[in-house]
Protein backbone atom coordinates (compact mmCIF):
# COMPACT_ATOMS: atom_id res chain seq x y z
CA UNK A 1 0.00 0.00 0.00
CA UNK A 2 1.59 3.26 -1.12
CA UNK A 3 1.79 6.07 1.58
CA UNK A 4 -0.42 8.91 1.72
CA UNK A 5 2.45 11.12 0.91
CA UNK A 6 1.90 14.87 -0.34
CA UNK A 7 5.40 15.94 -2.35
CA UNK A 8 4.70 19.29 -4.02
CA UNK A 9 6.03 20.71 -6.98
CA UNK A 10 8.69 22.78 -5.34
CA UNK A 11 9.64 19.83 -2.84
CA UNK A 12 10.15 17.86 -6.33
CA UNK A 13 12.32 20.17 -8.38
CA UNK A 14 14.61 20.25 -5.31
CA UNK A 15 15.00 16.39 -4.86
CA UNK A 16 13.59 15.61 -8.63
CA UNK A 17 11.44 13.04 -10.33
CA UNK A 18 13.20 10.07 -9.07
CA UNK A 19 13.27 10.54 -5.23
CA UNK A 20 9.68 11.91 -5.37
CA UNK A 21 7.88 8.66 -7.07
CA UNK A 22 10.45 6.96 -4.86
CA UNK A 23 8.71 7.92 -2.37
CA UNK A 24 5.05 7.96 -3.28
CA UNK A 25 5.86 4.60 -3.96
CA UNK A 26 6.57 3.72 -0.10
CA UNK A 27 10.40 2.94 -1.14
CA UNK A 28 12.25 5.52 0.52
CA UNK A 29 9.29 6.93 3.14
CA UNK A 30 8.45 5.94 6.62
CA UNK A 31 5.47 4.37 8.11
CA UNK A 32 5.67 6.18 11.46
CA UNK A 33 7.31 9.72 12.00
CA UNK A 34 7.51 12.66 14.28
CA UNK A 35 5.80 15.72 12.98
CA UNK A 36 8.24 18.18 12.42
CA UNK A 37 5.56 21.19 13.42
CA UNK A 38 3.26 19.93 16.48
CA UNK A 39 6.12 16.84 16.82
CA UNK A 40 3.28 14.14 17.38
CA UNK A 41 3.63 10.89 15.71
CA UNK A 42 2.10 10.47 11.95
CA UNK A 43 1.40 7.43 10.30
CA UNK A 44 1.87 7.94 6.79
CA UNK A 45 -0.30 4.65 6.12
CA UNK A 46 -2.98 6.69 7.65
CA UNK A 47 -3.46 10.27 7.34
CA UNK A 48 -1.90 12.88 4.96
CA UNK A 49 1.36 13.32 5.34
CA UNK A 50 3.01 16.32 3.98
CA UNK A 51 7.13 15.89 2.87
CA UNK A 52 8.87 19.43 4.07
CA UNK A 53 12.60 19.67 2.69
CA UNK A 54 14.90 22.23 4.55
CA UNK A 55 17.57 23.46 2.65
CA UNK A 56 20.54 24.92 3.59
CA UNK A 57 23.77 26.11 2.10
CA UNK A 58 24.94 22.73 1.48
CA UNK A 59 22.96 20.28 3.11
CA UNK A 60 19.19 19.45 2.51
CA UNK A 61 17.21 17.55 5.14
CA UNK A 62 13.72 16.13 4.11
CA UNK A 63 11.09 15.87 6.92
CA UNK A 64 7.42 14.81 7.26
CA UNK A 65 4.68 16.57 8.98
CA UNK A 66 0.81 16.20 9.24
CA UNK A 67 -0.91 17.37 5.96
CA UNK A 68 -3.48 19.39 8.68
CA UNK A 69 -0.31 21.04 10.15
CA UNK A 70 1.33 22.19 7.34
CA UNK A 71 1.40 21.95 3.44
CA UNK A 72 4.58 20.59 1.77
CA UNK A 73 7.12 23.30 1.21
CA UNK A 74 10.96 23.60 1.26
CA UNK A 75 12.10 25.76 3.54
CA UNK A 76 15.43 27.73 3.53
CA UNK A 77 17.49 27.94 6.35
CA UNK A 78 21.12 28.73 7.07
CA UNK A 79 23.67 25.96 6.92
CA UNK A 80 24.32 26.54 10.67
CA UNK A 81 20.58 26.51 11.64
CA UNK A 82 20.03 23.13 9.61
CA UNK A 83 23.10 21.63 11.42
CA UNK A 84 21.52 22.75 14.47
CA UNK A 85 18.52 20.89 13.32
CA UNK A 86 19.19 17.71 12.09
CA UNK A 87 19.54 16.22 15.94
CA UNK A 88 16.09 17.21 16.26
CA UNK A 89 14.78 14.45 13.84
CA UNK A 90 15.62 10.80 14.90
CA UNK A 91 15.96 8.14 12.29
CA UNK A 92 12.98 10.16 10.20
CA UNK A 93 14.56 12.21 7.92
CA UNK A 94 17.02 11.68 5.17
CA UNK A 95 19.70 13.92 4.73
CA UNK A 96 21.13 14.92 1.13
CA UNK A 97 24.70 15.54 -0.15
CA UNK A 98 26.56 14.28 3.00
CA UNK A 99 25.76 13.69 6.34
CA UNK A 100 26.31 17.40 8.31
CA UNK A 101 28.06 17.60 11.89
CA UNK A 102 25.88 16.50 15.08
CA UNK A 103 24.84 19.84 16.71
CA UNK A 104 27.24 21.68 18.73
CA UNK A 105 27.42 21.65 22.32
CA UNK A 106 24.91 23.70 24.49
CA UNK A 107 26.38 27.20 25.53
CA UNK A 108 25.24 29.58 27.47
CA UNK A 109 24.79 33.48 26.94
CA UNK A 110 27.46 35.13 27.94
CA UNK A 111 29.91 38.22 28.02
CA UNK A 112 33.18 37.97 26.37
CA UNK A 113 35.73 40.33 25.78
CA UNK A 114 33.05 43.65 26.07
CA UNK A 115 30.84 42.05 23.60
CA UNK A 116 26.88 42.00 24.40
CA UNK A 117 24.69 38.99 23.07
CA UNK A 118 21.01 39.19 23.59
CA UNK A 119 19.76 36.58 25.87
CA UNK A 120 15.79 35.18 24.54
CA UNK A 121 13.02 34.11 26.73
CA UNK A 122 10.17 32.42 25.57
CA UNK A 123 6.61 32.52 27.30
CA UNK A 124 2.95 33.01 26.40
CA UNK A 125 1.45 36.59 26.77
CA UNK A 126 -2.46 37.15 27.64
CA UNK A 127 -3.93 39.65 25.05
CA UNK A 128 -7.43 39.90 25.94
CA UNK A 129 -8.83 36.17 26.18
CA UNK A 130 -5.85 34.58 23.87
CA UNK A 131 -2.55 33.23 24.47
CA UNK A 132 0.06 34.30 21.86
CA UNK A 133 3.29 33.17 21.85
CA UNK A 134 6.09 35.87 23.18
CA UNK A 135 9.58 36.44 23.20
CA UNK A 136 10.82 38.25 25.42
CA UNK A 137 14.99 39.84 23.98
CA UNK A 138 17.36 41.48 26.52
CA UNK A 139 21.20 42.44 25.98
CA UNK A 140 23.79 41.52 28.31
CA UNK A 141 24.85 45.07 28.86
CA UNK A 142 24.19 48.44 26.83
CA UNK A 143 24.27 48.41 23.46
CA UNK A 144 26.64 51.28 21.40
CA UNK A 145 25.47 52.80 18.34
CA UNK A 146 27.23 51.51 15.31
CA UNK A 147 29.98 53.40 14.91
CA UNK A 148 30.12 55.20 18.61
CA UNK A 149 32.27 54.99 21.55
CA UNK A 150 29.86 56.50 23.55
CA UNK A 151 28.84 54.93 26.93
CA UNK A 152 25.26 55.77 26.20
CA UNK A 153 22.47 52.50 25.97
CA UNK A 154 20.73 52.73 22.25
CA UNK A 155 19.53 49.41 22.31
CA UNK A 156 15.70 50.68 22.27
CA UNK A 157 15.82 53.84 19.77
CA UNK A 158 17.89 51.06 17.11
CA UNK A 159 14.86 48.98 17.57
CA UNK A 160 12.15 51.83 17.58
CA UNK A 161 14.27 52.99 14.27
CA UNK A 162 13.95 49.59 12.58
CA UNK A 163 9.92 49.42 13.43
CA UNK A 164 9.20 48.67 16.87
CA UNK A 165 6.60 51.04 19.41
CA UNK A 166 7.09 51.35 22.16
CA UNK A 167 4.64 49.53 24.56
CA UNK A 168 2.70 51.47 26.99
CA UNK A 169 0.15 48.78 27.84
CA UNK A 170 1.21 44.92 27.86
CA UNK A 171 -2.57 44.35 27.67
CA UNK A 172 -2.48 45.11 24.02
CA UNK A 173 -1.20 43.23 20.82
CA UNK A 174 1.96 45.48 19.10
CA UNK A 175 1.64 46.39 15.42
CA UNK A 176 3.72 44.12 12.66
CA UNK A 177 6.67 45.20 11.85
CA UNK A 178 7.22 44.64 7.95
CA UNK A 179 10.53 42.85 7.05
CA UNK A 180 11.04 40.94 10.31
CA UNK A 181 9.78 37.32 11.08
CA UNK A 182 10.79 34.29 13.46
CA UNK A 183 11.99 30.94 12.38
CA UNK A 184 10.56 28.17 14.04
CA UNK A 185 12.23 24.78 12.54
CA UNK A 186 11.48 21.40 13.23
CA UNK A 187 9.77 22.64 16.28
CA UNK A 188 12.28 24.50 17.57
CA UNK A 189 13.07 28.32 17.87
CA UNK A 190 16.12 28.98 15.29
CA UNK A 191 16.36 33.12 14.87
CA UNK A 192 14.41 36.28 14.53
CA UNK A 193 15.16 37.60 11.51
CA UNK A 194 15.33 40.90 9.53
CA UNK A 195 15.04 41.99 5.73
CA UNK A 196 17.31 44.38 4.68
CA UNK A 197 15.09 47.43 2.98
CA UNK A 198 17.51 48.11 0.39
CA UNK A 199 18.10 44.77 -1.26
CA UNK A 200 15.26 42.82 0.57
CA UNK A 201 17.64 39.87 1.57
CA UNK A 202 17.13 38.35 5.14
CA UNK A 203 20.26 37.86 7.91
CA UNK A 204 19.67 36.91 11.32
CA UNK A 205 19.67 39.72 13.70
CA UNK A 206 19.83 36.74 16.64
CA UNK A 207 20.39 33.53 16.50
CA UNK A 208 20.64 30.52 19.02
CA UNK A 209 23.89 29.15 19.24
CA UNK A 210 21.73 26.18 19.25
CA UNK A 211 18.11 25.52 18.44
CA UNK A 212 16.20 25.88 21.26
CA UNK A 213 13.47 23.88 22.26
CA UNK A 214 9.99 25.52 23.37
CA UNK A 215 7.10 24.55 25.59
CA UNK A 216 4.35 22.32 23.37
CA UNK A 217 1.81 25.07 24.40
CA UNK A 218 4.06 27.89 22.61
CA UNK A 219 5.13 25.72 19.18
CA UNK A 220 0.63 24.77 19.38
CA UNK A 221 0.01 28.68 19.93
CA UNK A 222 2.56 29.74 17.61
CA UNK A 223 1.69 27.61 15.11
CA UNK A 224 -2.16 28.65 15.33
CA UNK A 225 -1.74 32.38 15.61
CA UNK A 226 1.29 32.38 12.47
CA UNK A 227 2.92 35.30 14.72
CA UNK A 228 4.61 36.08 17.88
CA UNK A 229 5.07 38.94 19.98
CA UNK A 230 9.07 39.60 20.16
CA UNK A 231 9.27 42.35 23.20
CA UNK A 232 12.48 44.24 23.90
CA UNK A 233 13.72 45.73 26.98
CA UNK A 234 17.42 47.30 27.97
CA UNK A 235 19.78 45.33 29.93
CA UNK A 236 18.87 44.96 33.51
CA UNK A 237 14.89 45.20 32.83
CA UNK A 238 13.43 42.21 32.97
CA UNK A 239 15.93 39.26 33.97
CA UNK A 240 15.60 35.97 34.59
CA UNK A 241 11.52 34.87 35.57
CA UNK A 242 10.96 31.66 36.18
CA UNK A 243 7.41 31.87 35.70
CA UNK A 244 5.29 33.38 32.82
CA UNK A 245 3.19 35.63 35.67
CA UNK A 246 6.68 36.87 36.92
CA UNK A 247 7.48 37.73 33.34
CA UNK A 248 4.56 39.21 32.58
CA UNK A 249 5.30 41.66 36.30
CA UNK A 250 8.02 42.69 34.77
CA UNK A 251 6.78 43.51 31.63
CA UNK A 252 4.44 45.70 32.43
CA UNK A 253 7.21 47.12 34.86
CA UNK A 254 9.53 47.99 32.23
CA UNK A 255 6.46 49.06 30.49
CA UNK A 256 5.27 51.73 33.19
CA UNK A 257 8.85 53.07 32.97
CA UNK A 258 9.43 53.55 29.16
CA UNK A 259 11.86 50.66 29.02
CA UNK A 260 9.79 48.45 26.93
CA UNK A 261 8.90 48.40 22.94
CA UNK A 262 7.16 45.12 20.70
CA UNK A 263 6.72 44.00 17.40
CA UNK A 264 4.16 41.00 16.21
CA UNK A 265 6.17 39.12 13.86
CA UNK A 266 5.04 36.24 11.29
CA UNK A 267 6.27 32.79 11.99
CA UNK A 268 8.60 31.40 9.23
CA UNK A 269 9.21 27.44 8.90
CA UNK A 270 7.25 25.10 11.06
Amino acid sequence: MSPLLDVSDEVRAEIGDKEAERLLAGENAPGTYDCTSCRTQGDTGQERTSTVLFVGGETAVLAFAHAACIPSQVVTVSEEQLRGAVASITGQSTVAEGQPPGAPSPAELEESSGQVVLGVTCGQILIGEDLYPALVVEPSGPVARPGSDGPGDDFLPLLIEAGFLPVTDVSAAPAQVPGWSVLLAMGQLHSVLQADAATGQTAAWWQAHQPLAVTEGWRTSANQKQMVLVYAAPAGSIGQQPREDLLREALEKAAAGGLLVAAAMPLAGT
